[in-house]
């Protein structure tokens, strides 16, 4: 009897196939479309991940992220792990048990902050702002007076869940001003909005690789400044994190010809990483910020036409995430699955609170893209 079974579930799998994905525009929260150029990057033949040329591709992914962030930073760097790992790195590297951070919280990832901090054993002093709301500088700058112990404010430069974007710049001089360190996710922000980290003073960022990069999901970039490094590497505890411990990360990703083994980074996808980048800095950063604010205007007048309201007030408003109201005659599910299985254009769902209000349309990196605004309207107005 088991026998048979085994040669069952043997068979089955015979029958398996290569798996052909549909052709899909991806117009959700992420990931974005990603260009011929990176996907042909990725097919490239590997090699080792302590390859010469490929430590040189190395230094030059991390140039460019420099360029992205608009940092100098030597420790900028893609994290081997999606854009949650990076938050992780952040968390767990530069909050001991009994540390005090202040987390702001405007939706559904300013609430997983606030679970990397309790995980590593420090202690959250909340903020909250309602969804679709960016987060209050003048309630951040009252909890810093009202806990002049806090080592970290936290907040999200970008919220996904919402589509609502906070000043960063401001929020990150009440920190230095307080004499905190800061944590920024730019998940969605990088390369897609305004972000300068050394202007700006931010201490630690995370981002994503497959937003406004257009690269493949599974590469987080961070950054970090040296006030973040003179902290987790003075630390009075371990990382709990092996692999995520930068101190040992840095062996892998530092300078020189010379580097330590850590773990076999993802070759091929850093060479879709690489691939972005180097269309990134071909189109310029400020001219991706500046189409992909174009295409969202765009996007606002025509869905404005069908009646279709935003979430979050203009001034606060995500180019590349665009969060409206489901019209109270529609079947949120209904609309969707049309876009999908009639149109083959994929849009986003609402998180948490927000969940069955409203729709997230994404505007990022290479879907960000005029021809697609356009079909995306028409195809939503046949399926309303």
């Amino acid at each position: 009897m088991v026998t048979g079974s085994r040669n069952l579930k043997l068979t089955n799998i015979i029958k398996m196939k290569s798996f052909l994905p549909p052709k899909r525009l991806l117009m959700g929260p992420g990931p974005s479309d990603v260009h011929s150029r990176i996907l042909n990057a990725m097919a490239r033949q590997t090699i080792g991940h302590l390859d010469p040329a490929f430590i040189e591709m190395m230094d030059e992914t991390k140039q460019m992220l420099k360029y992205a962030f608009m940092t100098e930073n030597e420790l900028t760097m893609p994290i081997s792990a999606p854009g949650s790992a990076g938050m992780e790195a952040c968390f767990a590297n530069l909050v001991e048990p009994g540390d005090k951070v202040i987390v702001c919280i405007n939706g559904v990832f300013g609430t997983r902050m606030k679970e990397n901090v309790i995980r590593v054993g420090g202690e959250a002093v909340i903020i909250n702002d309602d969804w679709g709301k960016p987060v209050d500088p003048q309630k951040v700058e009252q909890a810093l007076i009202d806990n002049p112990d806090a080592k970290i404010l936290a907040f999200v430069h970008a919220e996904t869940s919402t589509g609502a974007i906070s000043d960063a710049k401001q929020l990150c001089e009440l920190a230095n001003k307080h004499s905190c360190l800061s944590i920024v996710d730019a998940v969605t922000s990088l390369a897609g909005s305004e972000l300068r980290v050394d202007d700006w003073g931010i201490d630690a960022i995370y981002s994503g690789s497959q937003k406004c990069l257009s690269a493949m999901p599974g590469l987080s970039p961070v950054s970090f400044s040296e006030k973040a490094i003179h902290k987790f590497t003075n630390r009075n505890t371990p990382v709990t994190s092996w692999f995520l411990d930068l101190n040992l990360v840095m062996g892998y990703w530092g300078k020189g010809a010379k580097r330590a083994y850590h773990h076999t980074a993802p070759v091929n996808t850093l060479y879709g990483l690489h691939e972005s980048l180097v269309m990134l800095t071909e189109e310029g950063l400020e001219s991706s910020w500046a189409r992909h604010k174009e295409n969202h205007l765009l996007l606002r007048d025509g869905l404005s036409k069908l009646g279709i309201n935003y979430l979050v007030d203009e001034s606060s408003r995500l180019p590349q995430l665009n969060s409206v109201y489901i019209p109270d005659e529609s079947d949120d599910a209904k609309v969707r699955s049309s876009l999908m299985n009639d149109f083959n254009i994929e849009i986003g769902a609402g998180l948490g609170d927000l969940a069955g209000q409203i729709w997230r349309i994404g505007l990022m990196g290479h879907t960000s893209r005029k021809e697609n605004v356009e079909f995306c309207l028409s195809a939503l107005e046949k399926a309303l």
